[in-house]
């Protein structure tokens, strides 16, 4: 299937010399959600404003559903919702006006039906004759995704959706925008709170300095480079791990306390029991044991170390 977005060696130098963007590649699926995820002033934001038509690129190509979004601007941007970082609403306009205003803006019919729908799902009918300088914070983030919807895009981009909002309109979100994939909708989302991309993306992109160092199915990343490990707490605390024990991906924590080891779920032997047997004959005796998984957050952190070491 051909994708909705394609992007190829884009880049982006500031006038001042500061490059945002580094020959970044990247093809968004027709239909999925896809997470960004990078650290501050890694280059999402701007990545994005080069999709929106708001920022222009200094090389490379962007198309949107076969649109390029400098040679045929008009049907690109109209493919593309977007619900930007910062609060910038019409304050003294009342909810309603500024959606009809918003569809009005990309030459669409007015359709108060749809308006409706847009309202109900983001739980803002009863506020739709409020002027937006009356709403809360968290409204008025409702109100921008409510903008970005009201024209029917096929392309939805979401930057820092869910920052400084409550867990209750950030649960509201993740249900709404699972619906609107349902619906058909491509999600692209950036955010800081991993737990969001690990819970709701189709597929994760790392970025950091401007430079795009992954992207892949969320699972088989979890997979690939998710560690499972084996935390056990010691009966009596040990100084060092013994010599004939050493090959072993094994580490001592909680001061000597514990010992954790490293193995891969996916292999035909994790090699746990033969640990176990080795413990006992060495009388390393343990009054607990648990094991844990690597979450998205884990790999993310490890990926941008790792990219931020290279020289």
């Amino acid at each position: 299937m051909d994708p909705i977005v394609s992007i190829q060696g884009l880049n982006k130098t500031y006038a001042g010399g500061f490059q945002a963007l580094r020959g970044v590649d990247l093809d968004i699926r027709r239909g999925e959600i896809f997470a960004l995820l990078g650290p501050n002033g890694a280059g999402k934001t701007t990545l994005i404003s080069i999709v929106c038509g708001l920022v222009n690129p200094s090389a490379g190509q962007v198309r949107v559903d076969g649109h390029d979004i400098l040679a045929d601007y008009r049907a690109a941007r109209t493919l593309i919702g977007l619900v930007p970082q910062e609060l910038s609403t019409d304050a003294f306009e009342s909810v309603w006006a500024t959606l009809r205003f918003s569809r009005g803006l990309f030459g669409k019919a007015p359709d108060d039906a749809l308006l409706e729908r847009v309202l109900r799902d983001l739980s803002l009918w009863d506020k739709r004759h409020n002027k937006i300088s009356t709403l809360s914070g968290g409204m008025k983030r409702r109100v921008l995704i409510a903008k970005a919807l009201v024209h029917e895009p096929k392309v939805l981009f979401l930057d820092e959706p869910t920052a400084g909002v409550d867990v209750e309109l950030r649960h509201d979100m993740w249900q709404m925008v699972r619906r609107l994939r349902e619906q058909g909708t491509t999600i692209i989302l950036t955010t800081h709170y991993i737990e969001e991309a690990e819970e709701m993306a189709d597929r994760v992109g790392v970025i950091t300095r401007g430079e795009l160092v992954l992207v892949e199915d969320k699972h088989t990343l979890m997979r690939k480079l998710g560690k499972k490990q084996l935390t056990l707490t010691l009966q009596a605390p040990l100084a060092a791990i013994p010599e004939t024990l050493a090959g072993l991906p094994l580490e001592l924590a909680g001061d000597g306390h514990q010992l954790v080891y490293t193995f891969d779920a996916q292999a035909d032997d994790t090699g746990i029991a033969p640990l176990l047997r080795r413990l006992n004959e060495h009388g390393i005796d343990f009054k607990d044991l648990h094991s844990s998984e690597s979450s998205l957050e884990d790999i993310f952190v490890s990926l941008v170390h790792d990219a931020e070491a290279r020289p």
